[in-house]
C-alpha cells in the first residue's frame, strides 16, 4: 500500500458577481453590517442555466489540464455536494460524462461544509486500498439556488463554485503527501445547520456555529496535524472551511499556526460549502503564495455538524 499525493488542483467560478450593495437593494442590510458580521464583500453567483455539475466539471478540467493528463488517466471520481437537486445520475456521473471520462467508478458525498475533505480521505483509502490509480476530487456548490432571500442573516453568505484536485498514489519510498484524516461529528446538534424542505431551503443558527467552532474545533485541528507528524508553527498555510471571516481568523489564531499563510477566500466568494477549501486552496497554489511540498491544514467544518481535516503537502 502506496500513499497517496495531490497532483494538481484546479477551481471555477461563474462570471456573476453579487456584492454587499447589491445585497442592500434586495434585503434589510448594509455593507457594513454585512462585512463588520462575516467580512463578505463580494459573491459569484451562477445563473439558471448553469447547475453545479457544470461548475464541478469546469473545475475538474482545469485541474486535468494542470496536472498534465487526459479525462481517460482517471479511474475514479468523488464529487462533494449539498446541492445536486436530482438523485440520480449522480454529479459525479454527470462530471464523467461532461469530460468524456470512458469509465471511471463515480459517487457523490454529502457532507455539506466538510464535503471536500471528506471526498479527499475517501479517495486516499480508495487509492491506498488499490481500487483505483487516479483519483478527480471536487468540491461543488451552487448555494446561491437553496439560499432564503428574505433572511439577511444567511443570504449575505452564499455563493457558487467549485474546486478540484486530481489525487493519485506515490511511487514506491516516496513519502504520502496526503495525512491522516480525522474526522467525526456532533449529532445531537445537526439541527445547527439545515438544507430541508420543499423545496430545500438554507438556514442556520449562526451563534451555536460560531460557538462551537471557535471553541471546540481549535483541539481537533491540533490532532489533525499530530496525526501527520507536523507541529501547527510548521504549517505553510491553513485553509479553513470558508464559512465566515470572524470564525475562520480566531480558529486560526488558536490552532497555534503562527507562520501560515491563512486563506481567507470567503471575502471575495462567500460561502461556497463544499467547494470552499478547495478553491481557496487552488487559488493560493496558483497565487504562488505556497512553496511546493510544504505542509498545508485543510479543514472542514458545518452541516451535520460534521468536520474533517487532514495535513496535505502542497503541489
Amino acid at each position: 500500500m502506496h500513499g497517496t499525493r495531490i497532483a494538481a488542483l484546479g477551481h471555477y467560478q461563474p462570471s456573476g458577481v453579487l456584492t454587499n450593495e447589491d445585497l442592500a437593494g434586495m434585503v434589510d442590510t448594509s455593507d457594513e453590517w454585512i462585512t463588520s458580521r462575516v467580512g463578505i464583500r463580494t459573491r459569484h453567483i451562477a445563473g439558471p442555466e448553469e447547475p453545479v455539475d457544470e461548475l464541478a466539471a469546469h473545475a475538474g478540467a482545469k485541474a486535468l489540464a494542470t496536472a498534465g493528463i487526459t479525462p481517460a488517466d482517471i479511474d475514479l471520481v468523488v464529487v462533494a455536494t449539498s446541492t445536486a437537486i436530482d438523485r440520480s445520475p449522480s454529479t459525479a456521473a454527470r462530471v464523467a460524462a461532461r469530460l468524456g471520462m470512458p469509465g471511471p467508478a463515480v459517487l457523490d458525498l454529502n457532507v455539506v461544509c466538510a464535503g471536500f475533505t471528506h471526498a479527499l480521505a475517501t479517495a486516499d483509502h480508495t487509492l491506498r486500498a488499490g481500487a483505483a490509480t487516479r483519483a478527480l476530487v471536487i468540491g461543488a456548490d451552487k448555494m446561491t439556488q437553496i439560499a432564503d432571500w428574505t433572511d439577511r442573516t444567511t443570504c449575505v453568505l452564499v455563493g457558487d463554485g467549485a474546486g478540484a484536485a486530481v489525487v493519485e498514489t506515490c511511487a514506491p519510498g516516496e513519502e504520502p503527501g496526503i495525512g491522516p484524516v480525522l474526522w467525526g461529528s456532533v449529532p445531537e446538534m445537526g439541527h445547527a445547520v439545515r438544507i430541508e424542505g420543499t423545496p430545500p431551503v438554507f438556514a442556520q443558527e449562526g451563534q451555536s456555529v460560531y460557538r462551537w467552532a471557535t471553541t471546540r474545533l481549535p483541539p481537533l485541528a491540533r490532532q489533525a496535524c499530530e496525526r501527520a507528524g507536523v507541529a501547527p508553527a510548521d504549517l505553510a498555510a491553513v485553509v479553513l472551511h470558508q464559512a465566515n471571516l470572524r470564525i475562520i481568523e480566531p480558529l486560526s489564531e488558536r490552532i497555534g499556526a503562527v507562520n501560515a499563510v491563512v486563506a481567507r477566500d470567503v471575502v471575495d466568494s462567500g460561502n461556497t460549502s463544499a467547494a470552499s477549501i478547495p478553491l481557496a486552496f487552488a487559488k493560493l497554489v496558483e497565487r504562488g503564495e505556497i512553496p511546493s511540498g510544504a505542509p498545508v491544514l485543510l479543514f472542514g467544518f458545518g452541516g451535520n455538524l460534521s468536520y474533517g481535516g487532514q495535513v496535505v503537502r502542497c503541489p
